[in-house]
């Protein structure tokens, strides 16, 4: 598994469905080069269980990213046709009708493969036939990049576990409250809380307050 925190994220261009509909050809990161963060986040597939409640999620929750200027945009293997047509699918028949952030079509599956997010491997056997050793998927990686395009952040689950969106917007938080103060963010941090000065006295400060 690659670390990529403190390196910069792998660029891409690819299709993408963006404002629940519109088809985009050449869908990039660098959009959002010195004037957005993003939160690029993984799923499995369309049409499945598990995918739809966390793209409501961070749909529900996208005013609040927006606040923070962050932009929000998710990938999956799919084609660009499959995710337009889940979108169409209203919320209660399992589809995801209503989400308007980016979702990009990763049918190459070399942005899954350059996160490091495929759950499976290709290669070719001694007879020279292309194989794959799994279903060639993303698992449900999270990026959250600075507005310099460098990755602060990752997150991966395996297929069957769903991410916190709470805990995204307190990484936004503390990432923010960092660049802004200079100071750190411990254990269990959160935007009510002091941050910690990376000096003796700010430790012991910090820690006879809480």
């Amino acid at each position: 598994m690659s670390v990529l925190v403190g390196r910069k994220a792998p660029q891409f261009t690819a299709q993408a469905v963006v404002n629940g509909g519109e088809f985009v050809e050449n869908f990039s990161l660098d959009q959002y080069l010195g004037k957005k963060y993003v939160v690029l986040f993984f799923y499995p597939k369309d049409f499945t269980f598990v995918c739809p409640t966390e793209l409501h999620a961070f749909q529900e929750n996208l005013a609040r990213f927006q606040e923070r200027n962050v932009a929000v945009v998710a990938v999956s293997t799919d084609t660009e046709q499959s995710h337009w047509g889940w979108l169409q699918v209203p919320k209660n028949q399992g589809g995801i009708q209503g989400v308007t952030y980016p979702i990009v079509a990763d049918t190459n599956k070399t942005i899954s493969k350059n996160y490091d997010v495929l759950t499976g491997d290709y290669f070719y056997d001694e007879d020279d036939n292309f194989q794959a050793d799994n279903e060639l998927i993303a698992y449900r990686g999270l990026f959250l990049i600075d507005k310099e395009g460098v990755v602060r952040h990752q997150l991966v689950n395996d297929l069957p576990l769903g991410r916190n969106v709470e805990e995204v917007i307190r990484m936004v938080d503390a990432l923010q409250f960092n660049e802004e103060h200079g100071e750190a963010c411990p254990a269990n941090w959160n935007s009510s809380k002091e941050g910690l000065k990376t000096t003796h006295d700010g430790v012991a400060d910090y820690l006879s307050k809480n």
